[in-house]
């Protein structure tokens, strides 16, 4: 756009140019390329989100998915990735995960920015999610259980498509949740609010139309004699005392996966949740 300005100007002037005029356009020239050679890099930061290596999802499941995750992955300012593998040549799932996160530095906002990972070995049945920045917050370890257990099933079955489309929707929908909140919760349900709002206008409804039949003064007093009424014979009979004695249950069972969060070789601390499948 500069050099066409330039040009446009050099031919209206006849080429006749001040060393001052010629300066300030050069200047100006300079300041504006690298500035827009820096937006153009720091776009591409956030334009892929699926990465199939090991080939388990169709071209159009792949495009499908990356529409997902790029609408998704703005509206909470945060990458929503999957990686597929089917080895990594004797490297542990979480050490590589820290990996990719460093060398690739992905991230919706900025290079190393909110990043949200999913990543499953076909070699060794391992799945890792992982969250980065304000995903480490807002999917801490907790969720991201939560998140693997959800699309564990569909894993194991074999419906990848499935199982990395319920991750996307589900890690979205736990980020719009404030940090320490279990957004598992029956209260956040739609359907037990419908339910509960249901009940309460049900009983609204009863109470007026009972209140509108008019109220009933006949009670059990109106047929009492209180002269010749009263108890007859009161006793007690102790029979006999039980004492039961029940183990307390261990509070320190723990369920299947774990693996937790860490800090990549990068110095980049994460969420984390790995299992099986």
């Amino acid at each position: 756009m500069c050099l066409l300005l330039l040009g446009r100007w050099l031919l209206v002037s006849g080429g006749k140019i001040k060393k001052q005029s010629l300066f300030f356009l050069l200047t100006i020239f300079i300041l504006f390329v690298p500035w827009g050679i820096s937006v153009n890099a720091d776009s591409m930061n956030q334009k892929q989100y699926i990465y199939d290596y090991a080939e388990l999802l169709s071209e159009t499941e792949v495009e499908e998915l990356e529409s997902l995750s790029s609408e998704l992955s703005e509206q909470m300012n945060t990458a929503f990735m999957v990686i597929t593998v089917n080895g990594m040549d004797g490297k542990d799932i979480i050490p590589y995960v820290q990996d990719f996160y460093d060398e690739h530095a992905p991230g919706y906002d900025q290079p190393h920015g909110n990043t949200s990972i999913l990543t499953i070995d076909l070699q060794t049945r391992d799945v890792y999610l992982a969250g980065f920045k304000k995903a480490e917050q807002y999917l801490d370890d907790a969720r991201l259980d939560m998140v693997r257990n959800k699309i564990t099933p569909d894993l194991s079955q074999g419906n990848y498509f499935q199982a990395f489309s319920v991750y996307i929707h589900t890690a979205h929908d736990y980020m719009g949740f404030k940090p320490g909140v279990n957004p598992e919760n029956i209260l956040f349900k739609w359907w037990f609010q419908l339910a509960v709002s249901l009940i309460v206008a049900g009983i609204i409804v009863a109470l007026m139309a009972y209140r509108s039949g008019g109220r009933v003064t006949v009670s059990a007093q109106n047929y009492m004699n209180n002269n010749q009424s009263g108890i007859l014979n009161k006793y007690d009979n102790y029979i006999r005392q039980t004492v039961t004695k029940q183990k307390k249950p261990s509070s320190n069972t723990k369920s299947g996966g774990g693996g937790g969060g860490g800090i990549s070789r990068g110095g980049h601390s994460h969420s984390g949740s790995r299992g099986k499948f």
